[in-house]
């Protein structure tokens, strides 16, 4: 495998650092090369949360430039816009279908885009923009804060490691009283996505 750059975000609360966590060991105990940075803004306010996780043969370093993310993992449909310039026309981006307008929105100073004008904006740079469903989705397996874990299910499709080596580490990160509902979030998320991946 080549090095992947990923971009994980969304805004705080919606399990942003555990999600990149999660990959980064995943990574690493298949044997690969892992770098990982985060940004939190006001995260414990709604605020942008972000994670850089690049993993490959050998990586020297965490920060993904622009034009060279493979896959944008967002939590939140503005979140995705906003790192619109670090894909590239192979980029595969996977958005949850879910707005939480910033201050900004709700004060009236600025718009929310709509999902036709997201589309666009990220389509300028990638034919590969998926929206999912993921608070309806984790809702469904037991909880809406499994929604990391579902959104994880999606980008594991695009990642060469085994459906096992995920599963171990989910399992080895979360309390046993949760587990049971997002391995079922986990494998929701795969199942979006097989028809895409394949």
């Amino acid at each position: 495998m080549d090095n992947v750059g990923l971009l994980v975000t969304g805004v705080g609360g919606q399990g942003i650092i555990l999600a990149s966590d999660i990959i980064g060991e995943a990574a690493m105990s298949a044997g690969y090369d892992v770098k990982k940075t985060d940004t939190l803004g006001m995260a414990q306010r709604g605020g942008s949360v972000v994670s850089h996780v690049r993993i490959g043969p050998k990586v020297r370093s965490p920060l993904i430039r622009e034009g060279e993310v493979d896959i944008l993992l967002a939590f939140e449909k503005l979140e995705a816009v906003r790192w619109t310039n670090y894909l590239h026309d192979g980029s595969m981006v996977i958005i949850n279908d879910y707005a939480q307008p910033p201050l900004a929105v709700n004060l009236g100073y600025e718009k929310y885009p709509d999902d036709d004008e997201i589309r666009g904006l990220l389509g300028q740079r990638t034919v590969r923009v998926f929206f999912v469903n993921g608070n309806e989705q984790a809702t469904k397996a037991g909880d809406v804060r499994a929604l990391n874990t579902f959104m994880l299910g999606c980008a594991s499709c695009f990642l060469p490691l085994e459906k096992h080596v995920w599963e171990e580490m989910i399992k080895q990160r979360l309390p046993a009283k949760v587990k049971e509902i997002n391995m079922r979030a986990f494998e929701a998320g795969r199942k979006e996505m097989a028809d895409v991946s394949r």
